[in-house]
């Protein structure tokens, strides 16, 4: 768009006052790009899922990234209720794959449904050292460390 100020933009001349850092766009243009043409690492933490309420209370994490033997349940659409082991996260398409979660093409073909993470909730983390690093990590209470009895 143009520079000049017009009636519509006065709201965004008060934001620039207030911003906190400069290098953080709020154009939506931007955020759309950054998001679309995101790396695979970046895209990681994008397909991120929450927690489910017992997970929550024993970690103290609300989400974490989404992996390939999580047992999540999705909680909305056409298939929510269901629950599975993730069988593949399809980075480029912001999806996940879920055992059981498939459709019969006309040819008899099965293919899975992608789901969106953020539409699922983790049941069941599959651990391992770095996994356990990432959830003491993002602990917020500062205690409680992931031991191994909590894996099990």
């Amino acid at each position: 768009g143009s520079c000049f100020s017009s009636p519509s933009r006065s709201w965004r001349s008060l934001s620039a006052e207030m911003k906190q850092k400069a290098t953080v766009s709020c154009s939506r243009r931007k955020n759309r790009k950054a998001h679309f043409t995101a790396p695979s690492h970046i895209r990681r933490k994008i397909m991120s899922a929450p927690l489910s309420k017992d997970l929550r209370t024993k970690y103290n994490v609300r989400a974490v990234p989404i992996r390939r033997d999580d047992e999540v349940m999705i909680v909305r659409g056409h298939y929510h209720d269901r629950e599975g082991k993730v069988t593949q996260c399809y980075r480029k398409k912001f999806r996940i794959h879920v055992e059981r979660v498939t459709r019969d093409k006309a040819n008899g073909q099965t293919v899975p449904i992608p789901i969106h993470p953020s539409k699922v909730v983790i049941t069941k983390l599959k651990l391992d050292k770095d996994r356990k690093a990432l959830l003491e990590r993002k602990n917020r209470t500062g205690k409680g460390k992931v031991s191994e009895k909590d894996a099990a």
